[in-house]
C-alpha cells in the first residue's frame, strides 16, 4: 500500500504542473484538430489525442503538452494494475477499480463526463468549449484520481476492519482466559482441605478405634485376672463347741 501510495503522490505532483499549463493544453489541442481539420466532434477519447500528436502536430510546445497529458494517463493505467495486484476482493473496490480502467481505456468516450467540485477545470473553458469539445477531456485525470482515492480509502478500512476483529478475538481469548484461574484456585485450595478433613476424620476413627481397642484388652485383662486369681471367702475362726 505505501507503494501504491508513493506512485499516488508522483503523479498528482506531475498533475500539478500539467494543470499550470492547462491553457497550453487546451490551444494544442486547438492547432492539432484544426490541422486534422476536425474542428466539429469534441476530443472524446485518449486515442484521438494519440493520434493529433502522432500525425497533426507542428511544434514542439503543442507536443510537450500532449506528451504531457498522454504520459499521465499512463502512469495512472500502470497504478490501477498495481492497485489489482493487492486486490481486497470488496464489491465497492472492484467497482471503482472497474470504473478506473473503463475510463483510461484508449477508446472509451470522454465526451459526457465532468470533473466536479473541487475540480474547477472545466470552470477554466468557454461554455462553447466545456460543452462541445473540451470539457470531458479536461476532466479524465481529476476523475480517475479521486477514484484512486477512494480506493485506498475503501482498501485501509477494510484492512482496519480486519485487524480490529483479529485483536478483538484475541482480546477475548485473553479474558476469557483467567476466568478459570480462580476456579482452579478454588479446587487447588479445596483439594488439600478435603483430603486433610478425610485424614482427619480416619485419625479420629483410628484413635476411637484404638481406644476401644484398649478398653476391651483392659477388661479382657481384669476379667481374667478376676477368674485366674480371684480371693476366696474371708477365713473365719471355727466357733467354740458346747461342752
Amino acid at each position: 500500500m505505501n507503494e501504491i501510495k508513493d506512485a499516488l503522490r508522483g503523479i498528482e505532483q506531475n498533475y500539478k504542473l500539467f494543470l499550470q499549463q492547462q491553457f497550453t493544453f487546451i490551444g494544442a489541442l486547438q492547432h492539432t484538430r484544426e490541422n486534422a481539420h476536425d474542428m466539429i466532434r469534441p476530443v472524446a477519447s485518449i486515442s484521438q489525442v494519440q493520434s493529433y500528436m502522432d500525425h497533426n502536430c507542428n511544434n514542439s510546445t503543442d507536443r510537450r503538452i500532449l506528451n504531457m497529458f498522454l504520459n499521465i494517463c499512463n502512469d495512472l493505467s500502470k497504478l490501477c494494475q498495481k492497485l489489482e495486484s493487492v486486490h481486497p476482493h470488496n464489491s465497492t473496490t472492484n467497482d471503482i477499480l472497474r470504473r478506473c480502467k473503463v475510463l483510461l481505456s484508449h477508446s472509451n468516450d470522454l465526451s459526457s463526463i465532468r470533473a466536479k467540485y473541487p475540480h474547477d477545470v472545466v470552470n477554466h473553458l468557454s461554455c462553447n468549449e466545456a460543452k462541445n469539445h473540451f470539457g470531458g477531456v479536461v476532466s479524465l485525470i481529476p476523475i480517475v484520481l479521486d477514484c484512486i482515492k477512494e480506493w485506498i480509502t475503501h482498501t485501509e478500512k477494510l484492512s482496519r476492519e480486519v485487524l480490529q476483529n483479529v485483536s478483538g478475538g484475541n482480546a477475548t481469548s485473553e479474558k476469557s482466559a483467567p476466568q478459570g484461574a480462580p476456579d482452579r484456585a478454588v479446587i487447588s485450595q479445596t483439594a488439600p482441605s478435603v483430603h486433610l478433613e478425610v485424614q482427619t476424620s480416619a485419625n479420629k476413627k483410628d484413635n476411637v478405634q484404638v481406644q476401644g481397642n484398649k478398653h476391651v484388652w483392659k477388661k479382657h485383662l481384669n476379667d481374667t485376672k478376676n477368674h485366674s486369681g480371684k480371693l476366696k471367702s474371708p477365713w473365719k475362726p471355727p466357733g467354740r463347741h458346747a461342752f
